[in-house]
């Protein structure tokens, strides 16, 4: 039980890709049981089914080999042989159902869990041999509903027991004046008939088990207002710690434009909201840069600074907001501006505040 949980917290939110993540690798994923059993009863029956005449054969071939030995009165000891052939016919008859139940049952599990694989689970938990967790665990709404399901089970098998004996007593009754193999052949037709209706009413019941386990682990799986919070602060950091590294990331970004400002050739600024400090150098650039701008407080700060320095500041409201809206920092400015722009750099230059600027 998470702190969150234990504190009162209800679970709300839908789990996050991290949360499902983290089950997966825990071996904690999706699956109905009850699936698996129907596909590995129906799968193995009908083996079974398919494999049957081979199965007489190779039983009847078996039992005449032995009573063959038995007859020649051979000790057991001088016949090894004998151990091989009921080897290899036991393996035979049983070997391709065990192999068939063993396939199904991977692909069943396989294709609800996608095939997740997951050593987590075989790792030992002490936490399972507390017996306090484990009386807790027997009165769980997970086991009362198992029990439900094994009621409904049994009560289905009985259901269909009773109607095949009801619709079939007679035929079963006249069996005993049938001959063996007439018999055998009736009662295995019967046998499967059964097994075919069960297995279709346990995938009745399957399917409202699969809806069952999959509101059950989606349940499960969310998670709490403050869950969320703690994770996006592990995979995200927090909040805090990210806004006061912006907020140094920006002191130190003014700081470098700020010390920029007094390389300027001219601040063209709107009085109070903005300022651009601009630089031309004919032998680097081929367009005045942009040095430094900013708005209202920034802007302010600029002029200053560059008052201080001896910047020549001139007041031209739509250039100024012009340029602070298209130009960047230490980029060329467009070439839309280039004449307006010119224009007060030769009126600085006429007027003596940048003599060299054009030499």
């Amino acid at each position: 039980m998470s702190l969150a949980e234990a504190n009162g917290q209800e679970k709300t939110e839908k789990p996050t890709g991290k949360r499902r993540s983290d089950a997966k690798k825990e071996g904690n994923v999706f699956q109905s049981k009850e699936v698996v059993t129907v596909v590995m009863v129906f799968g193995v029956f009908y083996m079974v089914k398919l494999m049957l005449p081979m199965m007489v054969r190779t039983v009847r071939d078996c039992m005449i080999y032995f009573f063959s030995a038995v007859k020649m009165e051979a000790p057991f000891s001088s016949s090894p042989n004998i151990f091989v052939y009921m080897t290899i016919a036991v393996l035979k008859c049983s070997l391709p159902v065990l192999l068939a139940s063993m396939v199904l049952g991977i692909l069943a599990h396989g294709v609800q869990t996608r095939f997740n694989v997951s050593f987590q689970v075989v790792k030992p938990k002490f936490s399972k041999l507390n017996p306090i967790n484990g009386i807790k665990k027997m009165f769980s709404i997970k086991k009362l509903v198992d029990l439900a399901k094994n009621l409904i089970k049994i009560a289905l098998l009985l259901i269909l027991l009773y109607n095949l004996l009801k619709s079939d007593i007679v035929e079963i009754a006249r069996m005993i004046d049938m001959n063996l193999l007439s018999s055998s052949g009736r009662m295995l037709e019967l046998v499967f008939d059964l097994v075919v209706k069960v297995c279709m009413a346990f995938t009745v019941v399957a399917f409202f088990d699969y809806l069952y386990e999959r509101w059950s682990y989606e349940n499960n799986l969310k998670m709490t207002k403050q869950e969320v919070k703690e994770e996006f602060k592990n995979t995200e950091g927090n909040p805090e710690i990210k806004g006061r590294i912006r907020r140094i990331q920006r002191q130190m970004a003014m700081a470098r434009m700020m010390q920029k400002v007094p390389e300027a050739d001219v601040i063209i600024r709107n009085p109070t909201h903005f300022a651009v400090a601009l630089k031309y150098d004919p032998d680097k650039d081929g367009a005045p840069v942009v040095l430094a701008k900013g708005q209202d407080l920034v802007a302010l700060r600029i002029v200053k600074v560059g008052e201080e320095h001896g910047v020549f500041v001139m007041e031209n409201r739509p250039l100024a907001r012009a340029l602070y809206a298209s130009c960047e920092i230490d980029r060329e400015i467009p070439a839309e501006f280039y004449g307006a722009v010119a224009e007060i750099l030769v009126y600085i230059y006429k007027a003596g505040h940048r003599e060299d600027m054009f030499q």
